[in-house]
């Protein structure tokens, strides 16, 4: 008991499994609302409301910019607070509210009635809103993790709980938004293809909860190679498939492979293990410990990832002729089906977050005796080779995850479309995916931070804060 409570002192708490699953539940209620915009958005405004698809990558383009500048200035402000309810999880309190009102206003079914012109206004105001309160959720929200404990096998078990919450909303929103809107406008539903859209997500359920074994056995950077591997050969039989043979003729092994891709993606997931490795490494160099700083600096370069994948999906596809509002659309296009269930997820999404804000309890919080400054958070990323390499794996595998996000609805009628647009498709939901993998696993080469170096920082911070 002694022990435990000096390394508790120390910062080296251990959780309790109610506290690690108040904290993911954050992860799945957040997810309900990003992954309805990140695979469904771009056909909304394609398909439903017949939004110029060179326009809405225009939009998303633009927005996830805004955010770019956006995420750094609420990561400052959070920073250099601490609110009495929790320097980071007031925020979940606070902006839980206005995100939810936010989400459902995303496909408000009035504006399927409206002049192009008003439509396109609509589309950007609410996408741009959406985007920014998401952000004062989403950042303090990463930084609670770093706050509960130093302890790296905790923070482990923290990044597989929060992770396999992810994936639950992210299997939810990626099966339940095709299934719900054919039960909304009571047609049968396509099984093939609600399968094909989340079973990638399966791995994450067998996957994660085994990371402290599987990184025992394969080490870090082995963990990360194994599960690319895996990932790029999934993507060669969906290729091989696609482009040789029929794919609802072999649709068993298209599922499989759908599977094995999503153990590649997986490492998308546990990047969020190495975030709270940079911040401790940043206090070991500066004394201070920019939580929300650097989260706000992975957020950017997750979104820039998410972003740019938005930006060239509709506008590539555009370009060699797959016009989104004239070929057989993948989903219904009835305005108040897509409108409740996004409705719902939002609903649920804001329960979800009250339950991560009672269950998150902060141990480790800092706030300088001076603000931030941006020209500080400029030379921190600048004096951090970590905080470098880990945001360019972010870009690089939330591309990756996400270029294809939308274009996998149409993957599995794909032989209903021309030659051109099945090419197309299967860029999107094969080749480049697996040429950014390839781009991962070199960046994770590169990456310094072993577990030995890491207690090695751990301890000197100790030493030194027992002075």
């Amino acid at each position: 008991m002694a022990d435990k409570n000096l390394n508790e002192e120390k910062g080296f708490y251990k959780l309790s499994w109610l506290q690690r699953i108040g904290f993911g539940s954050g992860d799945l209620a957040q997810n309900l609302i990003f992954q309805t915009v990140a695979c469904y958005l771009m056909i909304y405004l394609t398909t439903v409301l017949k939004i110029n698809p060179a326009f809405v990558s225009g939009l998303i383009l633009t927005v996830r910019l805004i955010d770019c500048f956006w995420s750094p200035v609420v990561g400052r402000y959070i920073d250099n607070r601490n609110p009495k309810i929790g320097k980071y999880r007031a925020y979940l309190l606070y902006g839980g509210i206005p995100l939810t009102v936010a989400a459902c206003l995303l496909m408000l079914p009035q504006a399927a009635t409206w002049s192009m012109a008003m439509k396109m206004i609509y589309a950007t105001a609410s996408y741009t809103v959406l985007s920014m309160i998401y952000s004062v959720v989403n950042i303090p929200y990463g930084s609670i993790m770093a706050s509960m404990t130093r302890d790296n096998d905790e923070v482990l078990i923290l990044t597989s709980t929060r992770m396999v919450c992810a994936n639950i909303g992210q299997i939810v929103v990626q099966a339940g938004f095709p299934i719900g809107l054919a039960m909304c406008v009571h047609t049968a539903i396509d099984w093939n293809q609600a399968t094909f859209m989340a079973i990638g997500t399966i791995p994450a359920f067998i996957i994660l909860p085994s990371l402290p074994i599987l990184k025992k056995w394969l080490g870090k950077k082995g963990l990360y190679y194994t599960l690319l591997a895996v990932g790029l050969v999934g993507f060669a039989i969906l290729f091989t498939v696609g482009k040789f043979f029929d794919v609802e003729k072999y649709n068993a092994i298209v599922q499989v492979a759908k599977v094995m891709t999503g153990v590649g993606l997986l490492v998308g997931s546990l990047m969020w293990a190495l975030v709270p490795e940079v911040i401790t490494e940043a206090e070991y160099r500066t004394g201070n410990r920019p939580a929300a700083t650097v989260n706000a600096l992975a957020g950017v370069a997750f979104k820039a990832g998410f972003s740019i994948a938005g930006w060239i999906t509709p506008l590539v596809m555009g370009w060699i002729g797959f016009n989104f509002a004239t070929e057989e659309s993948a989903l219904a296009t009835d305005p108040m089906a897509w409108f409740t269930v996004t409705c719902i997820f939002a609903l649920v999404g804001f329960v979800l977050l009250m339950l991560c804000f009672m269950g998150s309890k902060e141990n480790i919080t800092t706030t300088p005796d001076k603000p931030v400054s941006f020209g500080e958070m400029w030379q921190e990323f600048k004096a951090s080779k970590c905080l470098q390499l880990v945001l360019c794996i972010f870009v690089v595998v939330f591309l990756a995850s996400f270029i294809s996000g939308p274009v996998n609805a149409y993957y599995p009628k794909l032989a209903n479309y021309s030659e051109i647009a099945q090419n197309a498709i299967l860029w999107f939901t094969c080749i480049i995916p697996a040429m950014l993998l390839v781009v991962v696993g070199y960046l994770v080469y590169k990456y310094p931070l072993t577990d030995e170096r890491l207690d090695e920082i751990n301890k000197e911070i100790e030493a030194r804060n027992s002075k």
